[in-house]
């Protein structure tokens, strides 16, 4: 267990000190939430048809946009496993004596780095924005957890999608066909009893919903998660290891 943990690590630290030293995705990322919240969010905070319940109407948004950056930040985090098959380190990594899996989860482990990055930019935007941000240990520790899951649920999917495409401009056309749906057909920016029925069914299945729910209970102060914090993690750890399954095998054929 100690070694596969090592190998878990050895793999994260790598993709680390790649972003490391080419840190400007990580800045470019901060703009789109910087849109949202402060000009999309300000704006629709003005109308009154949509109902948010006990709070307001950016501050309901705000785990959403976390959500979206989170998401768009994972889901094209397999074409950098296209880059790495092309340049020949995927061959070295699958004659290492590392596990299959732990080469997925430290890139998984990457990925919540990258997720907890833009939480912490959405927290300052929230702030000086006057949303409710809820304080505490607790609060602040559930939600870095379950970024960090979401980060891995969303990279491994990725990852499995980039084993199946195997190019880079396939992978570009999918990946954006992808994200909106993901982000539309959740609770990100309107809530779920607002949907026709058909929206909602998809909601239901879609994993972003689970991720939105439970930030929005951590986060903000009188916000409420409609299946129950516990439920929504559950449901991403259940969709994470389905794909870690998936990935494991899959993650060989990318090179043949």
């Amino acid at each position: 267990m100690i070694q596969y943990l090592r190998q878990c690590l050895a793999i994260a630290d790598v993709e680390l000190r790649k972003l490391l030293r080419d840190p400007t995705e990580l800045f470019t990322r901060a703009i789109q939430p910087i849109l949202w919240l402060a000009v999309f969010g300000q704006v629709l905070s003005n109308a009154r048809g949509i109902d948010t319940g006990k709070v307001g109407y950016l501050a309901f948004m705000t785990p959403g946009i976390l959500a979206q950056s989170v998401l768009f930040a994972a889901i094209f985090y397999g074409i950098a496993v296209i880059w790495e098959r092309d340049l020949g380190i995927v061959h070295k990594l699958l004659v290492s004596p590392a596990h299959r899996s732990a080469l997925i989860i430290g890139k998984a482990i990457s990925a919540s780095f990258r997720g907890l990055v833009q939480a912490a930019v959405i927290y300052v935007i929230a702030l000086a924005l006057g949303v409710p941000i809820r304080a505490g240990l607790a609060s602040a520790g559930g939600v870095v957890l379950v970024v960090a899951l979401g980060s891995a649920v969303f990279s491994t999917f990725s990852l499995v999608i980039a084993c199946a495409v195997k190019t880079r401009e396939r992978f570009m056309g999918i990946g954006q066909v992808l994200t909106m749906p993901l982000f539309f057909a959740s609770n990100a920016i309107y809530p779920l009893q607002m949907m026709p029925g058909w929206l909602r069914s998809i909601a239901g299945a879609n994993p972003l919903t689970y991720f939105v729910d439970a930030l929005r209970g951590l986060m903000i102060q009188g916000g409420q998660s409609v299946y129950g914090v516990g439920w929504d993690c559950g449901v991403l750890l259940l969709v994470f290891l389905g794909l870690l399954a998936v990935a494991t095998w899959a993650y060989p054929h990318l090179v043949q």
